[in-house]
């Protein structure tokens, strides 16, 4: 009995020394914690040459719409939606049944036409021979003639009437112009058309047009204020890239091929056009994206857009201190970017050293880090004292 008091007795003051093992060991964890190691860059000045990115729509190098040349029915379409197809290719064909009746009748016609003429032909030839012989007066011979010259002019009457005809007939049979890719095809087999209907728009894109607006400062630029030609500048463009809907890179670059000389009153802006070369079909009539049109910038200060935040329409970055404890710092930065960095205006100069890893995940106020890569001056990238 003495010795189980004596266990109950031991048992908590080894639990108790336990405890406070473990609290001295959380401290002196806690004292000897260094601080987070953060990749830094000491801000310089370069040159360097961004993408001026402005939104462009697409058009084919030849849109051509597609209508009937005559009234009926639709009997049989031939293409799809988005079909690729060479010039002559059938597109559509239209009910052909009284098209061709009056094809027959007019053939009709022409035979009918061709026996008076043969008639008159005869006719005249006996007239003459009567003549000869001063059998008839020459006014019988001279009516067998107009006979003969009216049943000519019948006959070549009758031949316009089957040549209209014929063309009639053909323009049933609609084939594409061009090369080019089907667009939407909204009317469907049975459907009466007419000259009028739009029954779809070939679009030749073996080339495509991208349309983009150029404000009057960039004008102004492009041209030195006046003392070059929209056409010496629009020549002295370099070669542009095209950026898709989904962000990727066109594999082909385009150039610039006119400026507009005039500029809309409204918006302050001239249309200009880009050529890009499509030769895998891959871009379409409609397709909207972005133009970027490389500017060369002298003597800037660039930072990654990574290396910054931002916090009620106003960007920040992290500064590297003394003792190696960052401060947050207001920037402004030039709307002109790439996706990947930003133009400084204001905000930072050459030698200041910048936070670039961790923004918005570990890097706080106050805080003091160990930088890494050794980018920043020696007196900010002191260690702190333990």
């Amino acid at each position: 009995m003495k010795l189980f008091n004596i266990y109950a007795f031991a048992l908590p003051l080894f639990a108790g020394a336990m405890a406070l093992s473990s609290c001295n060991g959380n401290n002196q964890s806690n004292q000897t914690q260094q601080p987070p190691v953060l990749s830094v860059m000491t801000v310089t000045e370069s040159n360097s040459t961004l993408d001026s990115s402005i939104p462009c729509t697409l058009e084919g190098e030849n849109d051509v719409e597609i209508r009937p040349q005559v009234t009926g029915f639709l009997t049989k379409v031939h293409v799809d939606d988005g079909q690729k197809v060479q010039k002559g290719q059938v597109l559509f064909t239209i009910d052909q049944v009284q098209l061709q009746a009056a094809v027959d009748q007019a053939q009709a016609a022409v035979a009918v036409a061709q026996a008076n003429v043969n008639t008159a032909q005869t006719n005249a030839d006996n007239n003459k021979i009567l003549l000869d012989k001063n059998i008839i007066s020459a006014s019988a011979y001279q009516t067998s003639v107009d006979a003969l010259n009216a049943a000519k002019a019948q006959l070549n009457q009758a031949k316009a009437a089957l040549v209209s005809a014929q063309k009639n007939l053909s323009y049933t049979t609609v084939t594409a112009p061009v090369s080019g890719i089907v667009g939407a095809i909204p009317y469907k087999e049975g459907t009466l058309v007419s000259p009028s209907t739009l029954l779809t728009i070939l679009s030749n894109n073996s080339a495509m047009q991208a349309y983009f607006s150029l404000n009057e400062k960039t004008i102004l630029e492009l041209t030195d204020n006046g003392k070059r030609t929209l056409r010496q500048a629009v020549d002295s463009m370099p070669e542009v890239s095209l950026q898709l809907a989904t962000g990727s890179i066109y594999p082909y670059k385009g150039k610039v091929t006119a400026i507009s000389g005039v500029i809309d009153p409204t918006t302050g802006s001239a249309q200009a056009k880009a050529i890009f070369p499509n030769p895998d079909g891959m871009l379409h009539s409609g397709n909207t994206g972005n133009i970027l049109i490389p500017v060369e910038h002298d003597g800037i200060i660039e930072i990654p857009q990574n290396a910054t935040f931002e916090v009620q329409d106003m960007k920040f970055v992290y500064i590297v201190g003394d003792s190696a404890k960052v401060h947050s710092r207001p920037i402004t930065v030039a709307p002109l970017n790439d996706g990947k960095k930003y133009i400084i205006t204001s905000g930072l100069k050459p030698g200041d050293v910048i936070v670039t890893e961790g923004i918005g995940i570990s890097v706080a106020d106050g805080m003091i880090i160990t930088p890494k890569n050794n980018e920043a001056p020696a007196t900010a990238l002191e260690q702190p004292a333990q």
